[in-house]
């Protein structure tokens, strides 16, 4: 009876302790993860610095389909003229809709077509633009690839220029959501970029006259949030929804990138998901200057160094400055700033003034924010053969001219 008594006991433990467990859980992942996103990758990124402010998976090498798009873009806005005339080949007029539907040997000014790329995401104008700047597709994604590198991504590979699912034998075209983040904060600081992308609708024609087009911005967050600066929609059978998107609210500027952000009927899941992580940012992050002003720094020994009052076999010192100036980071405030200062015990002459001896740099965590030289703040000659030769001379000069006093 005392032993079933017991086990009914320790049973009501383990339902207590599961039950427990079952609610308490979701609150503490809550409290390690406290944004829910549908993107199965996702980066919010400071776009000024490139610092990744927040990130779910954002390393992973995924389809982005049309997010593409901006890459392409901004390679026509450099390498091209948007008075250039662009002919259609047969390839590109053969892409798969979306697409402005345009005939072999229609002839388009490129910049036409970089607003049906952006408005629209025509996929036919995405190759046209490609055939036209590269010389062939492969040519133009070369230098997509090329393009990242430059730019510091560390896993993006480009295979078409309107982000098509494919894959070669060197990889799957596709990108990760850090990747993403960085080519749209580079694209942004482009007035012909943020131009087309901020266009809400713009019509065209052929050069021939012959056919008339209209395109409409799809970016339904340039109407969501003050400050939507820019962005990019896509979506294919294997990236699902994707995002790419800039906001810029007073001295801070903010881009989004979703990857794998649901599949239909989830279209509007990278909306959510892009308020989220603008408003995340917007309610977490603001400049602050981290200087350390006024700083007191210790003397440096100068070792073979002229003394400075005429004796000899004394320490002579240095002493050394460093130029305040204003270091602004967008930061949290639970965030640490620590420095180091890299300043030597000793130097040899001979040390010029304002030459520098050291240098301090600032640290976000493990980032590097900024590095500042640490300067002499005098100047101060070696002590070589000469100066004692005419030490010795001053000397001598000095007791003669005692004993003819004397006398």
């Amino acid at each position: 009876m005392a032993k079933r008594k017991f086990g009914l006991i320790l049973l009501s433990v383990v339902m207590c302790i599961q039950l427990c467990k079952d609610f308490f859980l979701p609150v503490c992942a809550e409290e390690q993860n406290d944004l829910r996103l549908y993107a199965k990758s996702a980066v919010l990124m400071d776009a000024e610095s490139g610092r990744v402010l927040y990130e779910k998976d954002g390393n992973i090498h995924m389809p982005n389909a049309s997010t593409t798009k901006i890459m392409t873009c901004i390679l026509a806005i450099e390498n091209g003229n948007l008075e250039d005339e662009v002919k259609v080949s047969s390839y590109a007029a053969s892409m798969p809709k979306v697409r402005l539907d345009m005939s072999t040997e229609d002839t388009f000014y490129l910049k036409d077509l970089l607003y049906s790329l952006m408005l629209e995401s025509h996929n036919d104008s995405a190759v046209a633009i490609a055939e036209h700047i590269g010389g062939s597709v492969e040519g133009f994604a070369a230098m997509m690839n090329q393009k990242a590198k430059e730019l510091g991504c560390t896993d993006t590979y480009f295979i078409t220029p309107n982000g098509l699912d494919a894959r070669d034998d060197r990889g799957v075209h596709g990108t990760t959501a850090t990747d993403l983040a960085r080519i749209m904060s580079y694209c942004i600081k482009d007035k012909t970029f943020l131009e087309i992308t901020q266009t809400a609708s713009y019509s065209f024609s052929d050069i021939a006259g012959t056919k008339t087009y209209s395109c409409n911005n799809h970016n339904a967050f340039l109407q969501m949030m003050d400050g939507a600066l820019s962005g990019k929609t896509g979506f294919t059978g294997n990236a699902g929804y994707c995002y790419v998107g800039a906001l810029k609210r007073d001295d801070r500027t903010f881009v989004v990138a979703l990857l794998a952000c649901g599949w239909p009927n989830n279209k509007t899941y990278k909306w959510a998901d892009t308020k989220q992580l603008m408003n995340y940012g917007l309610e977490n992050y603001t400049y602050e200057d981290v200087f350390e002003y006024e700083k007191e720094l210790p003397d440096i020994v100068v070792e073979n160094a002229v003394p400075k009052n005429g004796k000899l076999y004394q320490q002579v010192e240095v002493p050394v400055k460093m130029e305040e100036t204003a270091l602004q980071v967008l930061k949290r405030s639970d965030e640490q700033i620590h420095t180091v200062y890299d300043i030597p015990k000793k130097l040899k002459a001979p040390i010029k003034d304002g030459e520098k001896v050291g240098n301090v740099t600032y640290y976000l965590g493990e980032k590097k924010i900024g590095e500042f030289p640490i300067k002499s703040d005098g100047t101060v000659e070696e002590l070589d053969f000469s100066w004692y030769v005419n030490y010795i001379l001053e000397r001598f000069l000095m007791e003669k001219k005692l004993c003819i006093n004397f006398q």
